[in-house]
């Protein structure tokens, strides 16, 4: 009899917003689980409808077949308590949740979490605030990155420029980088072309590849986060993009977080900012010595490789566990 340790990974899957799912898959099958990916977003064929049904009978059967020890999501709106509880109580698997959301959607986020064994959350704002709606323990795991996927390379043409941004459009967002455009501004992303700053949209960066080549175009890589309110210093969560950029050795000026010295050291691994004066700042002292921004990147993509990658993040979820998931 086989002893080897089954994950259900539930979630969204595609190249863009959701491209992670897959590198979250690749990371559990690295550490030897056997893996199965049930996509949420897939839209089923008329022949799946009609032998499964809808997606409650679709996951039952999922359940079914995988015989899972684990089951893995990420806070989908599909996955309401109702449907949880039931498939909960029809195996003995137990059912993480790894919440993506900051503050903003926090609320939404605690009720979607209220069934499952094990609650984690990429921050410790909302691990509190969450553990306090709940009454229950909240872990933090932060986000990663797969070092596979986001690496150093060189681009060049239309993804060349002095100062990069790769994300939506907000009106924060907007104003900070109004303050960069004498550099050299690219950007990248929904919604730019509705802003003042249209004139120095590139393009969408819709896939994970467009993505990274506009960022490995960069002299200097610019993270803003979301807010959920602005001047709020409540915030801590990190986002995806600072682990990204930090993979692919990318020399980073990020909005101050309040987690962020847990993952990367201030002024040796990325430059944080708090304000628009210290923004320009920091983009004119690395457009003028490159040579820092190199050192700077080098520093960040080691740690990265060393602490944060997904392998990381899900040997960690695995370990967890009451009971043991990794091969011995």
């Amino acid at each position: 009899m086989s002893t080897e340790r089954s994950v259900l990974l539930l979630a969204d899957f595609d190249d863009g917003p959701n491209a992670h799912s897959a590198q979250r898959q690749r990371a559990l099958e690295r550490l030897g689980l056997r893996v199965t990916a049930f996509d949420l977003s897939a839209k089923p064929s008329f022949i799946q409808r009609l032998r499964a049904g809808d997606l409650p009978r679709r996951l039952e059967q999922a359940m079914e077949s995988a015989e899972p020890d684990l089951v893995i999501t990420f806070g989908s709106a599909l996955l309401d308590e109702p449907l949880v509880d039931r498939l909960r109580g029809q195996s003995r698997a137990r059912w993480a949740i790894w919440m993506p959301d900051d503050l903003r959607t926090v609320h939404e986020a605690a009720v979607l979490a209220r069934p499952y064994d094990h609650i984690y959350a990429i921050g410790t704002d909302v691990a509190a605030e969450v553990a306090d709606r709940l009454g229950r323990t909240v872990d933090v795991l932060a986000v990663g990155a797969d070092p596979s996927v986001y690496r150093p390379i060189k681009t060049r043409d239309q993804y060349r420029a002095n100062v990069v941004f790769a994300g939506a459009a907000t009106p924060r967002r907007e104003r900070l980088l109004s303050e960069l455009v004498e550099f050299g501004l690219a950007l990248w992303g929904p919604g730019w072309r509705s802003t003042g700053l249209r004139d120095y949209c590139r393009g969408e960066a819709a896939s994970t590849e467009e993505y990274v080549r506009a960022y490995a175009g960069a002299t200097v890589a610019i993270n803003i986060h979301h807010v959920a309110v602005e001047g709020d210093l409540r915030e801590a969560a990190c986002n995806q993009r600072l682990f990204e950029l930090a993979s692919m050795g990318a020399a980073q000026v990020v909005d101050e977080r309040g987690d962020l010295a847990r993952y990367f050291r201030a002024g040796e691994e990325v430059l944080t900012f708090r304000d628009a004066a210290e923004l320009r700042g920091h983009v004119r002292e690395l457009i003028e010595n490159p040579a820092e921004g190199e050192r700077l990147g080098h520093a960040a993509r080691t740690k990265l490789l060393g602490n944060h990658t997904y392998m990381h993040r899900m040997r960690q979820l695995l370990l967890d566990q009451p009971r043991p998931m990794l091969p011995e």
